[in-house]
């Protein structure tokens, strides 16, 4: 006997694997947007969260009984949990001194993972269709943390326009955004 197809574990496979493709994309743009003259740091910092905005755009609409608007306003907030982020591993960077930059890599990836995932969870939270339970986003802000140390290693391997960060963060966040909108969803 079959064992029925489980379409929602297929959708989470097929969320993932759209996580891994922004995370891969995210590095690979930034040559791209450094030439653009004169344009402020958080303008360009923001330009690199627009693959990722637009995948959770697609989650949000596709992932809920939300408005079209909210989805959008979604993908804004990813900009700026993005922006957040980044602003957040950096001030933690300068603000540590101990010399092993190991350290200061896992410590500031995990503030910024942190900062964007919690940042992320809390906007998406107050869109009109979206779970208001923290523990619906709990997962979220723990694989978003998490993956935030991943920092460390790619400064590890010198990866510059490769990256483990951004493929394994995105990926754990979509996934973890679907299965909060699901939650809802299933809920409701």
């Amino acid at each position: 006997m079959a064992a029925p197809h489980d379409r929602s574990r297929d959708g989470l496979l097929k969320t993932g694997a759209a996580g891994v493709g922004t995370g891969i994309l995210t590095p690979l743009i930034q040559p791209l947007i450094d030439h653009i003259n004169g344009a402020p740091a958080d303008l360009r910092i923001a330009l690199l969260a627009v693959p990722f905005a637009l995948l959770v755009l697609v989650l949000i609409q596709i992932g809920s009984d939300n408005p079209r608007w909210a989805a959008l306003a979604g993908a804004v907030v990813t900009v700026i949990a993005f922006v957040w982020a980044v602003s957040a591993a950096v001030w933690i960077d300068g603000r540590i001194s101990v010399s092993e930059s190991a350290v200061r890599n896992v410590l500031s990836g995990l503030a910024g993972g942190f900062v964007g995932s919690g940042t992320l969870a809390f906007g998406v939270s107050l869109l009109p269709a979206s779970p208001r339970d923290p523990l619906a986003w709990l997962p979220m802000l723990v694989t978003g943390t998490s993956a935030g140390a991943l920092l460390a290693l790619d400064d590890a391997l010198n990866l510059d326009l490769v990256s483990t960060l951004y493929p394994v963060w995105q990926a754990g966040v979509a996934i973890c955004l679907a299965m909060a909108l699901r939650r809802r969803t299933q809920s409701a």
